[in-house]
């Protein structure tokens, strides 16, 4: 596989609640990442005494993350909207050549920043709030 572009990871927000999906405004850097809890069930008889885990338990989860210059477009007040009222609706992330993934976030981290000298910038964080899917690919 070729190399991808990283301006072509996307983050996008659902506009309307009715999936009208619009990459975030201004973003610079997205991250995206998977964890998953483990279930320890070592006992006395564990062969030579190593760890063992109990398979397809535990809870998994992911977390998004981004910063870019801030814009104050309609993503904006969108994310601000969200977080303000505690809700979790469905975000994207675009993968190039991987696909995207899809589910409920809700926004756990909304940074604005600036220096006298520079461009004012956001910072945004997501947690995954429900079960996630990988929907169609991107070539």
């Amino acid at each position: 596989m070729a190399a991808q572009k990283g301006k072509d990871v996307l983050i996008r927000i659902d506009m309307t609640g009715t999936g009208s999906f619009i990459a975030f405004a201004g973003l610079r850097v997205s991250r995206l990442s998977f964890n998953s809890e483990t279930v320890d069930v070592t006992n006395i008889a564990s062969a030579g005494g190593w760890r063992e885990l109990l398979p397809g338990a535990g809870v998994r989860s992911a977390s998004i993350s981004g910063s870019g210059v801030f814009l104050n477009a309609d993503t904006d007040d969108r994310a601000r909207t969200y977080f303000m009222n505690g809700e979790i609706p469905v975000f994207q992330m675009i993968i190039p050549a991987f696909g995207t993934l899809e589910g409920p976030f809700q926004i756990t981290a909304l940074e604005y920043a600036g220096d006298y000298d520079g461009e004012a910038t956001y910072d945004i964080s997501l947690s995954s709030g429900g079960e996630l899917a990988f929907v169609g690919d991107i070539i």
